[in-house]
């Protein structure tokens, strides 16, 4: 459990906390219109910084996505006592694209991007990236629990941040996601997402040395679908089983409101209202934002939260902004107009492409906790090296030791790596066969396992855990050669989806049915002693059995390396 110091939002409705809280209590929307924006042939409705609020925005020397977190960073910074003393604080970046339309340039990395923001505003500690997909907020605000929680730092700066552009908004697209009218969450004429563009932060400190009377994030999860890259699965098992999780031990009656993600997407908003029905939320009133800012993407975890905060301490629960009749068959109770509450709690759930889907729940008020966490002493089982300077090419290793996955040869290179070292991995079937690995089940029959995991197996809580430095810059490239032609415009679905560093975590978690969390974390280097703080943190945090993590980097098909690891 970890508290609340202080908090910003730069949005297109404003650039403080207060400017968009009163934003939005007044109804506004920032959501336009665009036609022949970027040179793109379709029209969009998207939630953008005008001219005027961009060149206010605008930092010399830093690109537009650097400012904005930068603006965000400082304003939060404005509202606290940290001064100069930043030596033991850490700074989590959320985002799902970052500096994208810098391809080609050393600015591109997602870490370089993090540590000019860091540098910017004096800290000297390496950064963290999140590129988690579209939960990457809520994914940034569990690690800063976890890292907190754990002592390795006093504070937490996690501020998420958008920019869009052609690569964004045409990837989505490609995948008939977006509407060109404003988006109209849980509606029956719902008919796709608007992209928004925002920073947002919050500043954590371990409660030990925080405030009883802030806000607290008491309890979180993170669980994965195990069952498409693109496409939720129909029951909202992954969601259900992260919103359960981070519920445990909690009293519903005490929540003001559920946070939910409401992209306005048709299979989006319909997974989630069966996941809320199943998870006995559905008599909570239900609010989404997207009506007003748009899907902000990598900011959205962070800023939706900040404003139900918000919102909550006034009493109110913002309504669903666009919705006019249900068009959902899970029994959720949408607040639809402007109504008041007298909880202090609310729950915070979203969900994302590689089958992401994290809840957080949040207290002004915590009870008192006696939740333990559970040690366990772990050991490395078995550790797989690959490199693009070994003899055998990992199609050949494919063709050697698995052969019966063709989805395979449609993986970009990333999740190829990340694939054939965790079938490598997880080859050693005889330490893993005599493994208890049992987790959490939806009450249903257990999923069939891959041969070599052992007969009577389970594997619900096995987590992957990825680290890289240059995140899918070979599918970004791929996929950019299909817009960068406006005679030969063709965006590839296939190509964008695997332009999320986090599908290659996804596409393990698939194969092995692995309900467990999934993420992708960007490092400046790889960094041992990092990489193991977040395992650890991690799985004290969850009670995993075990875990799949390692570093994975490919910056071409011909030059890459991997260190995959097991540990149990």
């Amino acid at each position: 459990m970890i508290s609340v110091v202080s908090t910003n939002i730069t949005s297109p409705l404003g650039f403080t906390t207060e400017e968009n809280y009163q934003a939005v209590l007044s109804g506004c929307s920032a959501l336009k219109r665009y036609e022949g924006k970027w040179g793109l042939p379709e029209p969009f409705c998207a939630s953008l910084f005008d001219d005027n609020q961009r060149a206010s925005l605008a930092i010399e020397g830093y690109t537009f996505f650097e400012a904005i977190a930068i603006r965000s960073i400082r304003t939060a910074l404005t509202y606290t006592t940290l001064g100069n003393s930043l030596s033991r604080v850490i700074l989590i970046l959320s985002t799902t694209k970052g500096n994208i339309e810098a391809l080609g340039e050393e600015l591109y990395y997602p870490s370089k991007a993090a540590q000019r923001i860091a540098e910017a505003i004096g800290l000297t500690r390496e950064p963290i990236v999140v590129q988690n997909a579209c939960v990457s907020g809520l994914s940034a605000q569990l690690l800063a629990d976890r890292l907190l929680s754990a002592g390795f730092y006093d504070y937490a700066i996690v501020v998420g941040a958008e920019v869009q552009g052609p690569f964004i908004v045409s990837g989505f697209q490609s995948l008939k996601a977006v509407s060109d009218e404003p988006c109209r969450p849980f509606d029956m004429e719902r008919n796709g997402l608007n992209p928004g563009e925002a920073a947002a932060t919050i500043i954590y400190t371990s409660t030990r040395t925080g405030r009883h009377d802030a806000w607290h994030l008491v309890g979180g999860a993170a669980r994965n679908d195990a069952y498409h890259n693109v496409t939720p699965q129909p029951q909202g098992e992954g969601l259900l089983l992260a919103i359960n999780a981070a519920m445990e031990g909690k009293d519903k009656s005490r929540l003001a409101t559920v946070q939910a993600h409401g992209t306005a997407t048709l299979f989006g908003d319909q997974m989630e209202s069966v996941a809320i029905n199943r998870a006995g939320l559905s008599d909570v009133p239900l609010s989404a934002l997207k009506g007003y800012y748009g899907h902000t993407m990598g900011a959205a975890g962070v800023l939706e939260s900040i404003l139900a905060m918000r919102a909550t301490d006034d009493g109110i629960v913002i309504p669903v902004k666009g919705f006019a009749e249900l068009g959902v068959s899970g029994r959720i109770s949408i607040s639809s107009k402007l109504q008041k509450t007298d909880k202090s709690a609310f729950l915070k759930a979203m969900s994302g492409f590689g089958g992401c889907n994290v809840a957080l729940l949040y207290e002004a008020s915590p009870q008192s906790s006696s939740t333990k966490k559970e040690e366990r002493h772990r050991k490395k089982v078995h550790t797989v090296r690959l490199s693009s300077e070994d003899e055998t090419s990992l199609t050949d290793i494919y063709k050697q030791e698995i052969g019966n996955y063709p989805k395979f040869h449609k993986m970009d290179i990333l999740s190829r790596l990340a694939f054939v070292a965790a079938e490598k991995t997880l080859s050693d079937s005889k330490t893993l066969s005599n493994s208890p690995l049992k987790g959490e089940n939806t009450g249903e029959d257990s999923l069939p396992l891959r041969e070599g995991w052992g007969g009577s197996l389970e594997v619900w809580r096995g987590s992957v855990i990825l680290f890289g430095h240059s995140s899918s810059i070979v599918a970004d490239k791929q996929y950019l050669s299909t817009i960068s032609d406006a005679g030969n415009f063709f965006p590839s679905p296939s190509l964008f989806t695997y332009s999320l560093p986090n599908i290659a975590a996804s596409e393990i978690a698939i194969r092995h049915h692995l309900h467990g969390e999934t993420c992708f974390y960007i490092l400046p280097e790889k960094d041992e002693a990092l990489m193991q703080e977040i395992v650890d943190a991690t799985l004290s945090a969850t009670g995993a059995q075990a875990a799949i993590f390692g570093w994975i980097d490919a910056e071409s098909e011909t030059q890459y390396e991997c260190e995959m690891k097991v540990t149990l």
